[in-house]
């Protein structure tokens, strides 16, 4: 006998809050593993069309690794639209000045473009540091498959 395929349609799943230490990790194993949970791809009822992803909140992008010469090398560039308006930052300087747009920025870019990408951003949270403001969410630990290059 055939299995039926299940739909999920929004607001039936709940997203339960995770939480991730970014201290020793590589910048582009972590975005990938926070993407997936994300969109909710490793839920067993994932339907692309929905939001059905855990909200990920990651503290400690301040101690983010970047393996070889990335960090002088690699350019986050940012256009505002308007001549003259392209504004490029290294990723040495970003991870000094800002760390929480750099480790934003690399979980974005691997999200699906469009209105449902744009809504799975919301759930996302980056610290610098280790406190964070959403003890009150009571997140669990996202388990990962990533060991710390520290």
């Amino acid at each position: 006998m055939p299995r039926q395929t299940t739909f999920r349609k929004a607001g039936q799943t709940a997203s339960p809050w995770r939480i991730v230490d970014a201290e020793g990790k590589v910048l582009g194993r972590l975005a990938t593993e926070v993407a997936t949970a994300l969109m909710g791809k490793h839920r067993p009822d994932y339907t692309p069309n929905v939001l059905c992803g855990d909200s990920v909140i990651i503290t400690n992008a301040a101690k983010i690794v970047l393996t070889g010469r990335k960090a002088e090398q690699k350019t986050l560039r940012k256009w505002s639209g308007y001549p003259g308006g392209l504004r490029v930052r290294n990723y040495e300087t970003l991870l000094r000045d800002d760390p929480t747009t750099l480790v934003t920025e690399a979980v974005i870019r691997m999200l699906p473009r469009g209105r449902l990408g744009r809504r799975i951003t919301r759930n996302l949270r980056v610290f610098a540091g280790a406190e964070h403001e959403h003890q009150a969410q009571q997140p669990t630990v996202l388990k990962t498959t990533l060991k710390s290059k520290a």
